[in-house]
């Protein structure tokens, strides 16, 4: 019996020791043929060459558009409002009847008042023929010193009253013209603030509406002192003269407009900078013949500052940013990305940005694909959207 444990335990030690052999052997065999991984793709970038670009200079500020004119419309008169013959917004030419303030009492004063002056000069015409004739009679010895000169007096007097009369005649005139409200120029209107039936006038004038006039119209702005330096040197560059001040083009953009769209002329420059701001005031006067701007739009005001020179521009997408400044990424000859710094110039055609340094015409600069991007890294480079030889 002890024979047969031994022969069976030598047994079960021999199949351990093999099955251990053999998943040994399996596992240096798995391990020598096992394939190996596929490396991961590298990230694919678009990249492009500068493209050398006229460029022109430009200081560039907000600027607010205001009305060339505007007015508001006022009672000057008292009286109830008879009528309002505007719809509130619209565009009204010169002279155009707004408001009607109760008219006809004032047209009877203006009536009394010619009255007055077809009497007083009915009197003195008489008060004239009898001083002519009191003179005739004097040299005649017929009548007295003392008569002659009181009714040279009355006829003085009487020609004093005349022209009293014709001036309350102008007056009683002039208010009866404030009864009927007209536009001071071609402008837009407000809504009309009085309602009709309502007294207007008592004791204070009235305001009615408000009219603006917005062609032409202005563009204030404010320029920093950085800005105003460039601009007195590129004024002295061109032998500029302050007699000129018009001739300097200003170009206006609103937000969904690309650049200078509207052009314009430089209007007004204060006389010095704002203490308290450190910024000059500007005004430049433009064409507003379709009434795109409106007064209180804020827009981008650019003035040039230079004439146009080659500059080498990229899309403006393509510039990052970081807490030392701008740069670009690009793609050397080996494909590895490569951070370069650069100096920007203008914003040209909106969505391409001058560069003054830091790349070449032969650099290629990733337009897209910015995010798989890593300096140091290797990429996939396609060019103009099909893969680089």
């Amino acid at each position: 019996m002890s024979m047969n444990r031994d022969n069976r335990a030598i047994l079960i030690k021999k199949i351990t020791i093999g099955l251990v052999v053999i998943i040994v052997l399996y596992t240096v065999v798995h391990a020598i043929f096992k394939s190996k991984p596929q490396p991961l793709p590298l990230p694919r970038v678009v990249a492009q060459t500068p493209v050398l670009t006229k460029v022109t200079d430009y200081v560039t500020q907000t600027g607010t558009m205001v009305a060339i004119n505007s007015v508001n419309l006022v009672a000057r008169v008292e009286g109830y409002l008879e009528a309002i013959e505007f719809t509130d917004g619209t565009f009204i030419p010169k002279d155009k009847e707004l408001f009607i303030i109760e008219p006809q009492p004032y047209m009877e004063k203006v009536i009394e008042a010619e009255s007055s002056v077809v009497a007083q000069k009915a009197t003195y015409a008489y008060d004239k023929a009898e001083y002519e004739r009191q003179k005739r009679m004097y040299k005649q010895n017929a009548t007295s010193l003392n008569d002659v000169e009181k009714w040279a007096a009355k006829s003085q007097a009487s020609k004093a009253e005349i022209d009293k009369a014709v001036a309350n005649e102008a007056i009683a005139k002039i208010n009866y013209s404030y009864t009927h409200v007209l536009a001071p120029f071609n402008g837009r209107i407000g809504r009309h603030l009085v309602d009709v039936g309502n007294l207007v006038g008592n004791g204070a004038a009235t305001n009615l509406a408000t009219i603006d006039q917005i062609d032409p119209i202005y563009v204030y702005f404010n320029l920093n002192e950085l800005d105003l330096i460039k601009i007195r040197k590129a004024a002295r560059t061109n032998a500029f003269v302050p007699a000129k001040i018009t001739d300097i083009p200003v170009f206006v953009t609103m937000q969904n407009e690309d650049n200078g769209v509207h052009e314009g002329k430089l209007d007004f420059v204060n006389t010095g900078l704002n203490a308290s701001t450190g910024t000059m005031e500007f005004r430049a006067l433009l064409s507003n013949k379709d009434y795109a701007l409106l007064p209180g739009l804020f827009v981008q005001v650019r003035i040039p500052v230079s004439k146009p020179t080659p500059q080498l521009t990229i899309p403006d997408t393509a510039v990052q940013y970081d807490q030392i400044g701008a740069y670009v990424l690009s793609v050397d000859n080996k494909s590895t990305v490569v951070l370069k710094r650069v100096a920007l110039g203008a914003l040209v055609q909106h969505d391409q940005r001058a560069i003054l340094s830091g790349l070449s015409a032969q650099d290629k600069v990733i337009v897209s694909g910015l995010q798989n991007a890593t300096p140091g890294g290797q990429v996939e480079l396609v060019q103009n959207g099909t893969k680089s030889a």
